[in-house]
Order: C-alpha cells, then structure tokens, then sequence
C-alpha cells in the first residue's frame, strides 16, 4: 500500500464519487442484508469433509462488487 501524503490525503475530501462508490451506497442503503444472510444461511453450504465454503458476508459483498462492474 502507498503512504498517504499530504496532497492525497488533503484532496481527497474533494474528490467526486464515482459511479461504482454511488451504486453500492445505494444498495446498502435499500437492500435489508441481514434479513437477506438469515434467509440464505440454512441453505448455504457448511464446513465439512473437502474445500471450505466462502463465508456469506464475504460471499455477499464479492457479488455486489461483481454486480457493480456491469
């Protein structure tokens, strides 16, 4: 990761939200995720015999980003 310096650090109040940071605040904003993770948990894999599963919130947030980039 680079060191934040002064200009990055003192411009970066200024700067104009993209079109991907507005999407995604409005999805948090209008999707329920808890009530929608409880729905899906009983049905989302579990640890076992093989691979691990991904957890849900990390699985979650891979879709709404994958979602995004459309």
């Amino acid at each position: 990761m680079d060191p934040l310096t002064l200009a990055t650090n003192t411009f970066e109040q200024y700067r104009k939200p993209t079109r991907r940071e507005k999407f995604l605040a409005e999805m948090d904003r209008v999707v329920p995720w808890s009530e929608l993770c409880a729905l899906i948990e009983p049905f989302y894999p579990k640890a076992g015999n093989g691979h691990p599963p991904i957890g849900l919130e990390r699985m979650r947030r891979k879709l709404q980003a994958g979602i995004s980039h459309r």
